[in-house]
């Protein structure tokens, strides 16, 4: 740490405890800086495309996770480097603006900044790379609307979304029954989408698993699923044309606020106690009765008199209900949720064409399915998987594919996947730099080159030469003049993407190409760091 002194020589402290502080800068704080954006990238380069590595991931806890989702790894993964968490944030940030890509933009951050390593190895100064990448990224996201095409459907023709589904699906390890888990998501997302302002509320898709069973079984609930069951064993187990009380008042006689003593003294007054109570139970199921509710779902329990009593006046309820099912019932079935017992009427109730209690393997496990709803804009995506990883990681599967449609219904552009958009992107980004003076078009080259880095991991995690075919694929793009030829990773035999039908969002590759080049200027920006010593 340098001293400074004043004029009479005196030495004089800039910062405090400087001894307890280590500090690096210029050129080896920006390496040391590079080398730990590269290591994360390194960690997710393995796990992209869909002969992607899984990693798995254990908590503190003992919790074992394994996935190939890039958000998901880096949110788990315990990490301390400062400019390693910068590379979470933007796998977040991809996560929550799009859904889909989130290892992409990381190998692509990593490749930009081993490329901008070479070049303040040659003297270049960071700025000059940062700006030549601003450069080169806004030519490269032009380059995307230019191959761009646009996709037409409608809720007659969704095979379109389909297929871009299933390139999201195909990395992942439910791959095999991509198809179907593809049409769910789409047919979910139709469900409850306005198409004339193009806007989709995912809040109303709920993705719910049980263990058990196979990954085929998973299925579309056009209504909500509870894991619940009857609070009576003797309740019928289905109900027709159900009208639902939706209750948040407990099935119980009130307390009053205060701290009070009852003193009961003889056997007389612990009757009419007893009465009095019966009589506030009797007042309630009359109440629900009266409206001419068939089912009621509370928020919270209720004793074992209640529950005989409900029982006995013929009336199936369903206890201990959360807040956010709640609400999704009440969306579901058109009804309001009531929080006292004075305040139902008979339009307060939801509309249900079939409540179901439904039991699983030779367990005793049981889920309430309430379905054909008055209002069918709220669904249910029941997911079966061998075991608590596999629902996990489906659930997580189904997020990204409803992601990928809900972007196709904002914005209906694609771009053909499998790497030919960033080879493309790249030859443009190429024939691009001769244009520019100066230092900025070694910047230009160089981003280029880091383009290249994502097919490359695709061919490399498909079991192919990297480099070989690479080469082989951008020389057929230049001669073709044809940006739909890809790495074929599933050795179907042919390089053109159209055939394999491999689809991307257009808006996710531009976020992905911008968030990689933001965060990488903001990494060559830094050049000094003052980090506290570890003892």
């Amino acid at each position: 740490m340098a001293l400074a002194f004043d004029d009479f020589g005196r030495p004089f402290i800039i910062i405090r405890e400087q001894e307890q502080k280590t500090r690096l800068r210029g050129l080896d704080a920006q390496k040391a800086n590079i080398s730990s954006g590269k290591a994360v990238a390194r960690i997710l380069r393995t796990s992209l495309g869909p002969k992607g590595m899984d990693k798995m991931l254990q908590s503190p806890d003992g919790d074992v996770t394994i996935t190939n989702d890039g958000a998901t790894i880096l949110e788990q993964m315990d990490v301390d480097n400062q400019i390693a968490k910068l590379m979470v944030e933007l796998s977040r940030s991809q996560d929550y603006e799009i859904g889909d890509g989130t290892t992409g933009v990381v190998v692509l951050a990593g490749g930009l900044l081993e490329q901008a390593e070479r070049l303040l190895e040659r003297g270049i100064h960071p700025i000059r790379v940062a700006e030549g990448y601003e450069m080169a990224s806004r030519i490269a996201v032009e380059n995307l609307e230019r191959i761009a095409e646009k996709f037409d459907f409608g809720l007659s023709n969704i095979e379109p979304l389909v297929q871009t589904c299933m390139t999201t699906l195909s990395s992942k390890i439910v791959n095999r029954c991509k198809r179907s888990l593809a049409e769910i998501a789409v047919k979910a997302v139709l469900a409850v989408a306005d198409l004339e302002r193009k806007d989709v509320n995912l809040e109303l898709i709920k993705v719910d698993g049980k263990v058990g069973g196979k990954l085929e079984d998973a299925e579309l609930i056009y209504g909500i699923v509870v894991d619940k069951d009857m609070s009576h064993p003797q309740m019928p187990k289905k109900i027709e044309d159900a009208k639902i009380a939706i209750l948040t008042c407990p099935f119980e006689p009130p307390k009053p606020k205060t701290k009070h003593k009852v003193d009961i003294d003889t056997v007389e007054k612990f009757q009419t106690l007893r009465v009095q109570e019966q009589k506030y139970f009797d007042d309630m199921v009359q109440k629900c009765k009266d409206v001419g509710a068939t089912l009621v779902i509370c928020q919270w329990g209720f004793d074992d008199e209640a529950n005989h009593l409900l029982m006995h006046r013929n009336l199936p309820a369903v206890r201990w209900v959360g807040g956010v099912e709640l609400e999704l019932i009440a969306i579901a079935t058109g009804g309001r949720i009531v929080p006292r017992f004075q305040e139902l009427t008979p339009e307060k109730l939801g509309k249900a064409g079939l409540v179901r209690e439904k039991s699983f393997g030779t367990t005793k496990d049981r889920m309430l399915y309430i379905e054909h709803c008055a209002n069918s804009r709220a669904v249910t995506i029941f997911v079966r998987g061998g075991n608590k990883m596999m629902v996990e990681e489906t659930k997580r599967s189904i997020h990204d594919a409803l992601c990928v449609a809900r972007n196709l219904i904002r914005n209906n552009s694609i771009v053909y996947g499998g790497g030919s958009a960033e080879i493309s992107c790249s030859i443009a980004v190429e024939a691009a730099a001769d244009r520019y003076p100066g230092v900025e078009q070694y910047a230009i080259r160089a981003f280029a080159d880091a383009l290249d880095s994502i097919p490359m991991a695709l061919a490399e995690n498909s079991g192919l030469q990297p480099i070989e075919t690479l080469s082989a694929v951008k020389s057929q793009q230049i001669k073709e003049n044809n940006s739909y030829c890809g790495i074929d990773c599933n050795d179907a035999g042919t390089n053109d993407m159209r055939e394999q039908n491999v689809f991307e969002t257009l808006i996710g590759k531009q976020q992905q190409i911008l968030l990689a080049t933001q965060v990488v200027k903001m990494i060559l920006k830094i050049d000094d760091v003052i980090s506290p010593n570890e003892y």
